[in-house]
């Protein structure tokens, strides 16, 4: 189990340094939900499982899916092993 949460650990501060470049913003916050979906079929393949809420005026004028999209492509290298699931909460400042 040790293993996993400094492997996790290590996931959050990838996906924290490539959120903020690409973002840039306000609000950041990762939360790593691994250990809910201990026995769950994805988690046999190491991939984390993760919650995100995000707040950045890079997405004001674009649709939720698109949102979505725009942080999927950031993560795109990550989404292939490191992550296995990622919830998502993206919003601009005025909708804070």
């Amino acid at each position: 189990m040790a293993l996993l949460m400094t492997t996790n650990s290590e996931r959050i501060k990838k996906i924290r340094k490539i959120l903020k470049e690409k973002f840039s913003p306000s609000e950041l916050i990762i939360d790593d939900e691994s250990e809910d979906h201990i026995g769950h079929a994805g988690a046999a393949s190491g991939g984390g499982h993760f919650a995100l809420m995000i707040t950045s005026d890079v997405f004001e004028g674009k649709s939720l899916v698109r949102r979505h999209q725009l942080i999927y492509q950031a993560l795109s290298i990550m989404m292939e092993k490191d992550i296995h699931a990622l919830s998502i909460k993206a919003k601009t400042s005025e909708e804070s």
